[in-house]
């Protein structure tokens, strides 16, 4: 069996702007296309699932890649992945589409909705994905509102073709287009958990 070695990670204000410089949605909805790495690792834990009525299959249906990271979510956090949650359902998608919007939101910006953060942004990324006003995505108060920041990304997503059979990292790359598109593997695990604790509450 694979062993998952999970690395606890703090959110500071020093670590999202790194994490923004580094990782930011450096493009607008275009599409890229990307390379998908080895998967390594097997599904979500079935503690986090149970009686949750998640089918986890959905949630890791190709294994996750990689070293696997994690962090403690604040009320903030917590409530932004509800929101998230929300808007995917609303948009008529799946727990998977939760699972890779989460995924992307928690490398962007640590689930936290960020504004400007000024010499220490990406270009004008802001918001949960990073997207950015001058790429097309939207207004700053749109991009920083969750509900419209989610759905723009999922829109980008239901724009990739056969989106549901590539691995989260790709997926969610052919949307973000960032300058680091193998980041967002890490968060695969943490992405499913709460998604499996919070698709039905």
């Amino acid at each position: 069996m694979t062993t998952i070695i999970t690395r606890t990670l703090r959110t500071t204000a020093l670590g999202i702007a790194g994490l923004t410089l580094a990782g930011g949605a450096i493009a607008g909805p275009a599409l890229a296309a990307d390379h998908a790495p080895t998967a390594l690792a097997a599904p979500v834990s079935a503690a986090a699932a149970s009686d949750s009525g998640v089918d986890t299959a959905k949630l890791i249906p190709h294994g996750v890649q990689g070293e696997q990271s994690r962090i403690d979510l604040s009320s903030e956090q917590t409530d932004n992945v509800k929101g998230i949650i929300a808007a995917t359902k609303k948009a008529g998608m799946d727990e998977r589409a939760a699972v890779v919007a989460i995924a992307t939101a928690l490398q962007e910006s640590k689930l936290e909705n960020l504004g400007h953060l000024g010499d220490r942004n990406d270009h004008d990324s802001q918001g949960l994905f990073q997207q950015r006003p001058s790429s097309g995505w939207g207004t700053v108060e749109q991009i920083t509102d969750v509900e419209y920041s989610t759905t723009a990304f999922l829109n980008g997503l239901k724009a990739v073709d056969g989106w549901q059979d590539m691995p989260l990292t790709q997926a969610a790359q052919t949307v973000q287009v960032s300058a680091y598109p193998d980041h967002y593997a890490q968060w695969e695990t943490q992405a499913a958990e709460l998604v499996a604790q919070h698709w039905n509450s």
